[in-house]
């Protein structure tokens, strides 16, 4: 089942990097991402609720460590998609306060996870058995309602905290660089302009009155 499952990643990883070099627009590259991924997942899932893992630890690895690349992947794209759909028609400086207030956004995000997300940053292990084995949620862990929609066959109470985790990584990325251009292209504007230089005449009147007959 790993060799699936890795053969999965590695062809989704493949395609999303064709179309981030084929693919110019950015609503249209997202579009096209998410559909890959959606295929993909719907590959991957029936696999997981098929097959059955040989060990408790197996199972934890692939909740906090595999699926959450699938389903990051789905996040970030989406995001990003909605990102370019609201960006606001403006100068540079309205779109560095959009850019900006995004960024609040995803800060406010690890505010409110931050025990989790110092747990799963630090490498801990000790609360595994309930964040991502199937059927293991406890109530006072700060449930997301999403959960009890979700596939139970195919989702912990955590690995889509994790997905989460590393999908704002990125988008973060993306928005640090966008923040970037806009700097870049204003300090290429700056030095473009010219300045306004005062000229003084240095030499004699009589130099300047001869200048100005001729």
């Amino acid at each position: 089942m790993n060799t699936r499952i890795n053969k999965l990643l590695t062809d989704l990883n493949e395609q999303l990097n064709f179309i981030n070099l084929e693919i110019d627009n950015q609503s249209i590259r997202c579009e096209s991402a998410i559909d890959i991924i959606l295929k993909t997942i719907q590959i991957l899932k029936p696999l997981i609720n098929k097959n059955s893992f040989k060990s408790e630890t197996e199972e934890i690895q692939f909740f906090k460590e595999i699926k959450p690349q699938f389903t990051s992947k789905l996040i970030y794209y989406n995001v990003l998609f909605k990102i370019e759909m609201k960006k606001p028609n403006g100068g540079n400086r309205i779109l560095k306060k959009y850019y900006n207030n995004e960024l609040i956004k995803l800060k406010a995000f690890f505010d409110n996870e931050l025990e989790f997300y110092k747990y799963y940053r630090s490498g801990s292990i000790y609360l595994d058995y309930k964040y991502f084995l199937r059927g293991k949620f406890d109530i006072k862990m700060s449930l997301d309602s999403y959960y009890f929609e979700t596939d139970r066959n195919f989702s912990t109470s955590h690995d889509f905290k994790v997905a989460k985790i590393l999908a704002n990584d990125l988008i973060q990325l993306y928005l640090e660089n966008q923040l970037l251009m806009i700097d870049n292209k204003d300090t290429s504007e700056k030095s473009q302009r010219k300045p306004n230089i005062k000229m003084t005449w240095t030499g004699s009147k009589v130099a300047l009155t001869e200048l100005l007959y001729a």
